[in-house]
């Protein structure tokens, strides 16, 4: 396909004549929205719960590769239908009905959005900063928000075939300069750390690890296969869609781990803030090519998301063609940018914790998806056109009950470090559990996935 040419295909299926590829290409865009430097700090969290080195790594990659596991499998079903994943959703939930989750997929999307692309401008000017120290800290940040957000907006405009040439070549770059990072940090590596955590503990990292990469993901898992040729190998498609998300991120997960053992202090500080904390460690000739990792790091998790966020508009009956459906993300990314970055204090905090809430939901989205899927859908090769245009039945209950008994459920057994947030969630759960190590991971999220998987399956044993 021609990369310079605006994709035109929106939520329709796409026809065989313009699908190509092998499933071996979905390891770029997936390897290039995950390879960001925060992925350190994701193995200084899961260091967090008590595990030494072995237990934190080997729990980070079990979570890891379970929860993009699942965005492999809703993948297949881009693939063998030529369908983005949220208009899929129609099937399990109803034409109506499936409004709720894409809603929630669509603020998911785009608060991931605006996140990354505030990230990539703060850590952009905290580096020209030391580059450079005459230059105002906010005249930095505003130069680098433009850049960020006009290269998000564009590459999201043109659609899927820039976003896949764009995301390999990203990928080769990150994958240079972070082997140069992590030679440079070698000295500050170590293994001193004990392991304090029971049992539960190492229950927790895996479901800790999960909620940070694949579960923030599901939602979108068949909008990048959609364009493979239907025959496809099922198994392949679920594979490189798995490796392509999960393998960087590990790399960077037993950095961060090796770090907090090498040096508890700096390991500690980028928990808080890994770009700063780490650009401060390195040497003065290294902080461009930093800069460029961590800017095109956060850019590309948010060019997969502006993507996906235009065809969840589309899937909830907006009736605009995609690349004006990017351009209104874009506008909203820009508005929530310049809030986060010139207005507000507290709020990115908050947001987080809300994403969290959200995070509950798509896991119990992707249980039920998957559930329909291959028990309804012949693994995703029977999904009847009719199901996903107008005139469709408009609420299937069997989706929806469960997807509201498990997000309920899940929601109330997860903690928030936000006050506020706090106040709405984890109320299945005692004072002492909230304390534990499984409150500390979100237990809510796993329970809410395997509940909604098992609502829906019993729910449709007549439909079989």
């Amino acid at each position: 396909m021609d990369t310079m040419a605006v994709e035109r295909n929106g939520i329709n299926a796409v026809p065989e004549s313009e699908r190509h590829g092998r499933p071996s290409g979905l390891f770029w865009p997936w390897a290039g929205a995950n390879l960001s430097l925060f992925g350190v700090a994701f193995g200084v969290y899961v260091v967090g719960l008590g595990l030494g080195v072995v237990p934190a790594i080997v729990t980070g990659t079990v979570g890891y590769a379970l929860s993009f596991l699942l965005v492999g499998l809703v993948a297949v079903a881009g693939s063998r239908s030529g369908v983005p994943t949220m208009t899929l959703g129609r099937a399990p939930f109803g034409y109506q009905g499936n409004k709720l989750p894409a809603v929630l997929s669509y603020v998911s999307n785009v608060g991931w959005e605006i996140v990354l692309v505030t990230l990539s401008a703060q850590s952009g000017a905290a580096v020209l900063r030391r580059v450079a120290p005459g230059i105002p800290g906010t005249t930095a940040t505003a130069a680098c928000f433009a850049v960020s957000a006009l290269v998000v907006i564009a590459v999201g405009v043109y659609g899927h075939a820039m976003i896949m040439a764009v995301q390999r070549y990203l990928t080769y770059a990150f994958v240079v300069l972070t082997v140069v990072y992590v030679i440079l940090m070698a000295p500050k590596l170590g293994g001193a750390l004990e392991t304090t955590a029971g049992p539960g503990g190492w229950v927790g990292g895996v479901i800790l690890a999960m909620t940070l990469l694949g579960l923030g993901w599901v939602n979108c898992g068949a909008d990048y296969s959609r364009y493979l040729p239907a025959a496809s190998r099922p198994r392949s498609v679920a594979l490189w869609t798995m490796l392509g998300g999960a393998l960087p991120p590990m790399v960077l997960l037993v950095f961060g781990v090796l770090l907090a053992g090498g040096d508890p202090k700096l390991g500690e500080a980028a928990g808080g803030d890994p770009v700063g904390a780490l650009a401060a460690a390195l040497p003065t000739w290294f902080l461009l090519p930093y800069l460029l990792t961590v800017i095109g790091g956060f850019l590309a998790g948010a060019i997969m998301d502006i993507y996906s966020s235009g065809l969840s508009m589309l899937a909830l009956g907006v009736p605009v063609r995609r690349h004006y459906a990017v351009l209104i993300d874009g506008a909203l990314m820009v508005l929530g940018g310049y809030y986060l970055l010139f207005v507000s204090d507290n709020f990115f905090g908050t947001f987080q914790a809300f994403l969290a809430i959200i995070g509950v939901v798509m896991a119990a989205w992707v249980a039920i998806f998957l559930v329909d899927m291959w028990r309804l859908r012949d693994g995703g090769r029977a999904y009847d056109e009719r199901l996903l245009r107008p005139g469709a039945p408009a609420v299937n209950w069997a989706g929806l009950v469960s997807l509201v008994v498990a997000s309920v459920t899940g929601i109330g057994l997860i903690t928030s470090a936000d006050e506020h947030i706090a106040a709405v969630v984890g109320f299945l759960m005692s004072d002492e559990l909230r304390g534990s190590t499984f409150g500390a991971a979100n237990i809510g999220v796993v329970i809410a996935l395997v509940l909604a998987g098992l609502l829906y399956f019993v729910l449709t044993l007549r439909r079989r």
